[in-house]
């Protein structure tokens, strides 16, 4: 049976209390008891705190460009669907920067499990509202308050029909380790919005302000649409953690890995020679 150890311990460059430590011990928790190895998994990221995490895990890896995490993973799970391609970063890069690979590829529906690390700030580059920090949110380079709406990714990726749809909280670990689990083992494009407080940036959405307000579900049937877009909208008073919405459909791929494609020789110099 795989251990957590396998995965290593590194130092890191997160603020003391910051939510990454939290997913970061689950996610490898997650590993160990599904006895995925270090080698047995693929983890790409983009750029910011979140994206960082790969850096601190024993495991093959990729660190891209910001909001790039998604184009690289899907380009890996093509050449290699056996492989458990795992996408990590945070709300900036996956829904700012990132955001039209995001959409592209819930539509897609490739095998790819996306843990978002939602701080609903910026904190690689100190505190600037992120896509999903709500209207008045003050920071330093919004003195005034957050100007535009919070983006809902969770109400977007189900209005989109998505596969898999989760939110988590990194205050509720065993419930992120479970969340997890599911994400990887459905079959499809599956997002895991993981509610992370910020503690050096954002001083309204803290742990204590989520402790309050979060909730697992329970008697929810994920698979009615409709239901669901009701509880996709719901973060205020009350915010549902668990599985949102799921539902099994067509995934993309080529079937195999594409080192091990058949092909005719002759087809190939045929092609070839159409160049000339």
């Amino acid at each position: 049976m795989v251990s957590i150890e396998e995965y290593g311990e590194y130092e890191t460059a997160w603020c003391p209390g910051c939510g990454n430590f939290s997913i970061i011990k689950c996610l490898k928790q997650a590993l160990a008891e599904q006895d995925l190895a270090p080698h047995d998994i693929i983890i790409s990221s983009g750029i910011g705190q979140a994206a960082k995490l790969p850096h601190y895990m024993r495991c093959n890896m990729f660190n891209g460009l910001h909001g790039r995490s998604l184009p690289v993973a899907q380009g890996i799970k093509m050449a290699n669907p056996e492989i458990p391609v795992i996408v990590t970063s945070g709300d900036g890069c996956s829904y700012g920067e990132g955001g039209n690979h995001f959409l592209a590829a819930l539509r897609r529906n490739m095998d790819l499990t996306v843990l978002v690390h939602d701080n609903q700030i910026y904190g690689l580059t100190k505190g600037q509202a992120s896509p999903t920090t709500a209207r008045g949110h003050v920071t330093k380079a919004q003195p005034e308050g957050n100007r535009s709406d919070g983006f809902n990714p969770v109400a977007t990726t189900v209005a989109m029909r998505a596969s898999f749809v989760a939110r988590a909280f990194t205050g509720e670990p065993g419930h992120l380790v479970a969340t997890i689990k599911e994400a990887m083992t459905h079959r499809g494009f599956s997002l895991v919005d993981i509610l992370q407080p910020c503690v050096s940036f954002n001083k309204v959405n803290t742990y204590a302000w989520y402790k309050e307000r979060v909730h697992i579900l329970e008697d929810h049937d994920p698979t009615d649409w409709a239901a669901a877009m009701t509880l996709s909208e719901e973060f205020g008073d009350r915010i549902p953690l668990g599985v949102i919405y799921r539902e099994d459909k067509p995934v993309f791929g080529l079937g195999g890995r594409l080192a091990e494609h058949a092909y005719d020789k002759n087809d190939l110099k045929a092609v070839l020679q159409s160049y000339t």
